[in-house]
């Protein structure tokens, strides 16, 4: 069994990256063979490696890789949420492939197309640049066809007021890449970006229980890594400072899915992120300057109006993402085993809408 780890820069840990012929296709007997990697994995001293990217030559014609992302938890070595994606594992996932000869090698200006199995998405690795430890990626999330903006709010409508603690906050709640909830930091008590990225566990602890407030006012389940959080401040030139909860501690930077889903949010009309970003929100093709506590990104998002007078979402992307391979794995101790209906793990399961035949979009899109 192939096992190789690769990071991309702003990640909060390495990513797993795991050839799909290796392991069983059957879902309970997939994570309970994920069960076991994790374990050796732990026995090895990689504990810290909570993300797994399960990758294959792509069954479907017009794409590269078939890719499915499982978060492993940290309350337990089998406790596994297989909901959402992971951008940076997606970058990862396709270093590693072409490392170990999945795929044909990364050369400059060659674009890799994923099929992300998880939630349909398609995805474009575009190279910018490679080197002997890595390749910087510009990465492309398209939409197959075009997306009606008002359509990625997860509740109908650009901001939702949610009860917490006495009071209620306005969220919102936006699907792209992954599910996230937004808020205006301000509406935390937070008074400006050094004490937005400043290490408070008193604003950890907040945007925690709000998460959970979230998902207890739309009866979701509270289990698990979604929908994520992220509080904003506003720049004063234009942009957003942003800092965001990852599993199982603050997000170093921002996940990529995270800009991709800010990059829409900032095109939907009475948004937190339209609200708060300003001269970037204005113009639908303008780059969003966003700044994290690890660094500053660039999202470019491209929509266009219809004969409605509906804006729709074609593609977003963020450039110059860095991802470092750090190599093969030593064979893990323990093979991968079926799991049984009383030794299943627990796990937070995948869309009913998951198709590995997804449509594609051109490049020209």
């Amino acid at each position: 069994m192939s096992v190789s780890l690769a990071r991309a820069h702003g990640a909060p840990c390495p990513t797993a990256v795991l050839d799909g012929r290796d392991f069983p296709e059957d879902e309970p007997a997939l994570l309970r063979a994920l069960t076991d990697l994790r374990t050796d994995l732990c026995g090895q001293g990689a504990g810290d490696v909570l993300k797994n990217a399960i990758v294959r030559p792509s069954r479907h014609p017009l794409f590269d890789l078939d890719y499915r992302f499982v978060q492993s938890l940290p309350q337990s070595h089998d406790s596994f949420d297989l909901r959402g994606s992971c951008g940076h594992s997606i970058l990862a996932a396709v270093e590693a492939a072409a490392r170990t000869g999945m795929i044909q090698p990364l050369v400059p200006g060659c674009r890799v197309r994923v099929n992300v199995l998880n939630n349909g998405d398609n995805v474009v690795c575009e190279t910018e640049e490679t080197s002997d430890g890595g390749t910087r990626f510009t990465a492309h999330f398209l939409c197959s066809p075009p997306l009606k903006l008002p359509e990625l709010l997860m509740t109908g409508e650009p901001v939702t007021h949610v009860p917490f603690e006495g009071r209620t906050v306005p969220v919102s709640m936006v699907s792209m890449g992954n599910p996230y909830a937004f808020v205006d930091a301000s509406d935390l008590g937070v008074t400006g970006p050094e004490a937005l990225f400043a290490d408070d566990p008193r604003l950890f602890t907040a945007m925690t229980r709000l998460r959970i407030a979230v998902c207890e006012s739309q009866g979701w389940d509270t289990f698990g890594a979604f929908p994520k959080i992220a509080a904003l401040l506003p720049q004063e030139s234009g942009g957003l400072f942003v800092r965001a909860v990852s599993v199982p501690s603050w997000h170093p930077t921002v996940a990529l899915t995270g800009a991709i889903c800010l990059g829409a949010a900032a095109g939907i009309a009475g948004s937190v992120p339209w609200s708060l970003a300003g001269r970037a929100a204005q113009d639908p093709d303008a780059l969003l300057p966003v700044r994290t506590p690890g660094g500053s990104v660039r999202v470019a998002a491209r929509s266009t109006r219809g004969p409605d007078g509906v804006r729709r979402l074609a593609w977003v992307s963020v450039a110059e993402k860095q991802v470092e391979y750090q190599g093969l794995l030593p064979r893990p101790r323990t093979a991968p085993r079926l799991a049984t209906a009383a030794s299943r793990p627990s796990v937070l399961a995948t869309s009913d809408h998951t198709s590995e035949e997804t449509p594609w979009v051109p490049l020209t899109a």
